[in-house]
């Protein structure tokens, strides 16, 4: 119990950081200098504005110092970093592996708001990814991995390989940044996982995309960001990637 308590308010903290990087990314800035900061009045936080959540609540959501008001989205993903790490902590334990997949988590929520709010997935977050990747392959002794490198880089190729041809044939229909996020996750997933996350991925969008639609808040001519879509089908596949496998066969096999 108190294992999981800490592995959720670490997530929490780190969910704070990612804040930081969604706001400052998408505009070149650095993540670590200036120091926080009111972006209306640019008072300096001090700790006890920092504090995840409880800040948020102990100042109703306004500036402790100017009374304007701060963005729902820090409290909403800090609190949902916290939610994908307990997930996770269910799936592989306090592990390496578990650590380096939270990690790759945190990145794929980042990029998904990221592409929301720009339309972009910034080639550093890509970078980062691959690098973590590499990281996750030195440590592999010890988080006893089952995807070989020659799986990762099937499923590299195949994942950019894919999407690419995509956005040939319908003339710019998929982004650059989609093409590389996905290359970048095939090395995580392998071939097959890889492929099923892309099938995932589009019915997903289907799925979310035809609601919005029903709904009214997006138009048949709207742009709606891809990344997200590619970002919950991976975490799916992460999780329940043997799940998905297994009932993929079945419904094959049953036709």
């Amino acid at each position: 119990m108190e294992e999981t308590i800490f592995i959720t308010i670490v997530a929490i903290l780190i969910g704070s950081f990612l804040n930081v990087v969604i706001y400052r990314i998408p505009k070149n800035e650095s993540i670590v200098f200036p120091a926080s900061h009111c972006f209306s009045c640019n008072a300096d936080l001090k700790a006890w504005d920092l504090i995840p959540v409880l800040s948020y609540l102990s100042t109703k959501g306004k500036c402790r110092y100017c009374g304007e008001g701060i963005s729902l989205q820090y409290p909403i993903i800090e609190l949902m970093n916290g939610l994908l790490y307990f997930l996770l902590y269910l799936q592989f334990g306090l592990s390496i592996q578990f650590l380096f997949v939270a990690l790759l988590t945190s990145l794929l929520l980042a990029v998904s708001v990221i592409d929301l709010y720009h339309q972009i997935i910034p080639d550093e977050m890509v970078l980062f990814g691959i690098g973590l990747w590499f990281a996750y392959k030195v440590s592999s002794y010890f988080t006893n991995a089952q995807i070989g490198v020659v799986d990762s880089i099937a499923g590299f190729l195949l994942g950019g390989g894919i999407l690419l041809l995509i956005a040939i044939v319908s003339k710019g229909g998929m982004g650059g940044g989609d093409i590389k996020l996905m290359g970048m996750l095939g090395l995580w997933l392998g071939w097959k996982y890889t492929l099923l996350t892309m099938f995932l991925s589009f019915f997903i969008g289907a799925i979310i995309t035809l609601g919005l639609l029903a709904l009214k808040l997006k138009g048949r001519k709207d742009f709606i960001p891809f990344g997200p879509f590619i970002a919950i089908a991976a975490f799916l596949m992460i999780i329940y990637g043997d799940i998905i496998f297994d009932a993929y066969l079945k419904l094959v096999f049953s036709f």
